[in-house]
């Protein structure tokens, strides 16, 4: 029993000492906290003594301009001065709006005026050109004829037309009684070869045009009236050739048309230029008519749509007009509205591959 007694004394002996000096082991997620904390403080602190030895410049002054450069109050805080004895330049003034922009493209020597736009001037029909052809009015019916005739030229007439006493029955009048009437020059004032034609019937004027005639009456209305033999005709239009043999060419018809278009177009510009005032107006409606017209015209020739034969010519003509008009020099064309020739394909030349492109086969030996 007195055994059992010390023992039990010593037990609570040590059970208080234990309990004055702590836990002698700790928990181990306690531990391995707290020492990870002292190692992430003992990092941070080499870290910051070694950026500091590097950074840190040994002079004191130039420490201070480290850590005023690193907090922003330092030179880079403060704008650039300029350096001395440099004369500073004065901002730079408003401009006005409309004054060009130094720099930017405008032109700084004094501008020289551009020269004067000058016509456009189209290849003019020869005289002769229909001379021996047979031409159709609207190149449907009728017949007209140029020929020689000693100096001058003569004209053969069958006019076309409806009966007076019957408008539905066409009928067909022979001008001068079938013999060809002599034609009077009246030379080139609209730019075209001018011809007319004193009958008594029914005067007419003729623009010798490339292939064709535009005819223009002379009396006082557009149809003439044959009382004797009951026909009533309207030969105003164009004579030219008819519909089959121009569809073929309604592409070179299309290409010489677009280049008469633009010198139409140029000539009407430049016309429109030299006028002054109120004499403006009389050519804008002159141009204005002119489509109209070509339009009115056109507009009965044989299948006009599918080869546009008749607007070619009338616009060639107009174009013509306008230079002449613009005292141009009409015998010397400053724009080709002819197609272009084809290229001759060149022969075989000795010696040739006859498997080239444009060799002729070579007969076998």
């Amino acid at each position: 029993m007195a055994r059992e007694d010390g023992r039990s004394a010593r037990a609570r002996q040590g059970a208080s000492n234990r309990e004055a000096d702590g836990p002698m082991f700790p928990p181990v997620s306690e531990t391995f906290s707290t020492r990870k904390a002292r190692s992430a403080r003992a990092a941070a602190g080499a870290l910051a003594v070694l950026a500091g030895a590097i950074a840190l410049p040994a002079n004191p002054a130039r420490a201070q301009n480290f850590f005023e450069e690193l907090f922003g109050i330092g030179r880079a805080a403060r704008p650039p001065q300029p350096p001395r004895n440099v004369p500073v330049q004065p901002p730079p003034q408003p401009a006005d709006p409309g004054a060009p922009i130094p720099g930017d493209g405008a032109e700084t020597r004094p501008s020289v005026p551009a020269p004067p736009r000058q016509p456009v001037v189209l290849r003019v029909p020869a005289e002769d050109n229909v001379a021996g052809q047979d031409l159709l009015l609207n190149g449907l019916n009728g017949s007209l004829k140029i020929e020689r005739a000693g100096a001058g030229y003569a004209a053969s007439l069958n006019l076309p037309g409806t009966k007076i006493s019957q408008p539905t029955e066409s009928c067909t009048v022979r001008l001068n009684g079938g013999k060809p009437v002599p034609l009077t020059a009246e030379g080139r004032a609209q730019g075209v070869s001018r011809f007319s034609a004193a009958s008594a019937e029914c005067p007419l004027r003729f623009d010798i045009l490339d292939g064709s005639v535009l005819a223009t009456p002379l009396g006082s209305g557009p149809a003439c009236t044959f009382s004797a033999a009951d026909c009533e005709t309207t030969p105003a239009g164009l004579w030219g050739p008819g519909a089959a043999s121009l569809i073929p060419q309604a592409g070179e018809f299309d290409s010489a048309r677009g280049v008469a278009d633009k010198a139409v177009r140029d000539n009407y510009k430049i016309m429109t230029q030299r006028a002054r005032g109120g004499d403006v107006r009389p050519i804008v409606q002159e141009q204005a008519a002119f489509s109209s017209d070509r339009e009115q015209a056109c507009r009965t020739y044989a299948r006009e749509g599918a080869h546009g034969y008749c607007h070619l010519r009338f616009t060639e003509a107009r174009a013509v007009a306008l230079a002449a008009r613009l005292g141009a020099n009409t015998a010397t064309p400053t724009a080709s509205n002819a197609p272009p020739r084809p290229r001759r394909s060149r022969g075989p030349v000795e010696g040739m591959n006859p498997d080239a492109t444009g060799a002729e086969p070579s007969a076998e030996q």
